[in-house]
């Protein structure tokens, strides 16, 4: 069986893939989503897709699966080529591989992470304790990481609501407008909002960092 890490933009994987067919070890995927696995961060995930070289675009995945000596067990793969895996020791432990089919070449075709928030924080309508969560939930997040790599890390200084018309343009009824598709709310106005109306359930939302 031949295994193949990808390069990660992050500098979290090393390698290259010269085929359409990769194979990840699942303990590369692993040794980042496990900083996920507690209560301050419970609904962020990362996300991992193939940004194309040069282009700045995702390339399609057509599969993305786990596999184990025993069983095969498929991932969900996004409209965007983006796809998540589960927390679990037992697949480090038995050595589990990540196997994935690219639309396009593997070479020309390199692994990113994205930290974004679990679907199921996605809605139309927020409440002024609905923000403040998930904003506190990356401030958790940066300042966990900060705490070694201070030096590294940028601080959290709002949310970033990515919708999936990159066209739209859109004035919400408390005033903040969405503007190519994305929204941005700086932390203080979270503090001081009582709401958020969203025309439509947002793609995602991710952090408003600076450094």
């Amino acid at each position: 069986m031949i295994r193949v890490a990808m390069v990660l933009l992050c500098g979290f994987f090393t390698g290259q893939s010269i085929a359409e067919t990769i194979d990840v070890e699942y303990s590369r995927f692993y040794s980042h989503v496990k900083k996920l696995d507690n209560e301050d961060t419970q609904a962020l995930q990362f996300a991992f897709g193939f940004l194309r070289v040069g282009e700045g675009r995702l390339c399609g995945v057509n599969s993305a699966d786990i596999v184990t000596d025993k069983q095969t067990m498929s991932l969900e793969v996004s409209n965007e080529g983006r796809f998540t895996v589960p927390t679990e020791k037992a697949l480090k432990l038995a050595n589990a591989i990540i196997r994935i089919s690219l639309v396009e070449r593997a070479n020309v075709c390199d692994m990113s992470v994205q930290l974004e928030t679990k679907p199921e924080y996605l809605k139309v309508r927020y409440t002024k304790d609905e923000l403040t969560f998930v904003y506190g939930q990356y401030e958790a997040f940066f300042n966990e990481m900060g705490s070694f790599l201070s030096f590294l890390m940028p601080t959290v200084k709002g949310l970033m609501i990515h919708f999936e018309d990159r066209d739209l343009d859109y004035t919400t009824p408390e005033g903040v407008t969405i503007t190519n598709g994305v929204l941005h709310i700086e932390q203080e106005w979270i503090s001081e909002a009582k709401g958020l109306s969203l025309p439509q359930a947002p793609l995602r939302i991710t952090a408003m960092a600076s450094s």
